[in-house]
């Protein structure tokens, strides 16, 4: 079987199993929330495919757990996830209109999407804030801001090319104290005078098995750098041709969210780890428990307008900061790349309301 399709087949051989009290919770939320947001006629499930940006982890949880509950089918959907990966380009695929959504990054990428003119929108975002970090020994730096007076600062590439210019001019970071990541964290591990640049969910985990030591966290979301993450793009003529569809995709995900966090996640588990097999369950365990602690799905605008909300102030806001920094160019049609008309119904909040009251 193609392992795109693992986790749909075990979704159906486990659709809305509700055999302890939890299980049967989450579905009955799922259904009472997702009552009257039907996207389908007669019991028909509309076929859509959500490209991931990379192999299946606990990040992206929320969309197996509306798989493996029976959410998407709630409200008429049947989804195949997508895995991404180093030689998947999952955003070229739905460009090219051979998926139907995609999993973005930070806002960095719809940005150069209105650059560049490309009709598509971003038309949910389930991290509010992007789980980009930068670690140090314990003890060696007080602030966030201190850590630009250690010697070496690990920051790939990317990194330096976008959040890294923000730390320089907003906090004055040395570019000469930049030195690559290529993803190993050994340089790190053996120079208690470093930083290095990682993902809350993964790097602190590595490092703690790895180095034998717990490293400081500080999150780049916390000391300003203020981009929603972990969004849900999809073309212009998906919206216009079945908003329905969208509507679906995108109140289903939050739900998934909702009782992936607060619920019993072990059903989207079996799921991630399906379609990625070297994914541990003590691995998970700690990527759900760091995006619980640092709010990363559920904090900001999502505690009033529900997991995956956008505000114009929010988007624009990180823009502007961008543009200041240098990192995009200044007059781009910003509006032209984003949608909060399915993403601000606050459907999950109820759901999360009534986990949370067990």
């Amino acid at each position: 079987m193609d392992a795109r399709c693992v986790s749909s087949q075990m979704a159906k051989d486990k659709n809305l199993e509700v055999r302890n009290p939890m299980k049967l919770k989450i579905a009955t939320a799922t259904i009472a929330a997702l009552a009257g947001s039907t996207a389908f006629a007669g019991g028909h499930l509309t076929e859509v495919t959500f490209g991931t940006n990379w192999v299946a982890q606990a990040e992206h949880g929320g969309y197996y757990q509306a798989i493996a509950d029976g959410t998407y089918e709630a409200c008429g959907l049947s989804v195949t996830i997508a895995p991404g990966g180093p030689q998947v380009n999952n955003r070229a695929q739905m460009l090219a209109g051979k998926i139907d959504f995609h999993m973005g990054g930070n806002l960095l990428q719809a940005f150069s999407a209105a650059k560049e003119g490309i009709p598509m929108k971003v038309v949910a975002a389930h991290f509010q804030k992007e789980p980009q970090v930068l670690l140090s020994h314990p003890g060696k730096a007080s602030s966030f801001e201190d850590l630009k007076n250690l010697e070496t600062l690990i920051i790939g590439d990317n990194g330096f090319q976008s959040f890294y210019q923000w730390m320089m001019a907003d906090y004055g970071f040395d570019a000469e104290k930049r030195v690559p990541y290529t993803f190993n964290p050994a340089p790190f591990i053996a120079n208690e005078n470093s930083a290095q640049q990682g993902y809350i969910t993964s790097e602190p985990f590595a490092i703690e098995r790895e180095g034998g030591f717990a490293p400081d966290i500080w999150l780049l979301a916390d000391a300003g750098f203020t981009t929603y993450a972990t969004t849900v793009e999809t073309m212009q003529s998906t919206i216009d041709e079945s908003p329905e569809v969208v509507k679906c995709f995108v109140e289903g995900s939050a739900i998934g969210w909702a009782n992936y966090l607060y619920g019993d996640p072990s059903a989207a588990n079996a799921l991630i780890q399906a379609d990625n097999t070297d994914m541990s369950d003590e691995q998970i365990a700690f990527s759900i428990e760091k995006m619980k602690e640092y709010g990363i799905v559920d904090s900001g605008d999502a505690l009033e307008a529900g997991i995956g909300a956008m505000t114009a102030e929010t988007i624009e806001g990180f823009y502007n900061k961008m543009v200041e920094v240098g990192v995009v160019e200044a007059g781009l049609d910003i509006a032209s790349i984003y949608s909060t008309e399915f993403s601000n119904t606050g459907v999950a909040l109820g759901v999360k309301a009534s986990l949370m009251s067990n």
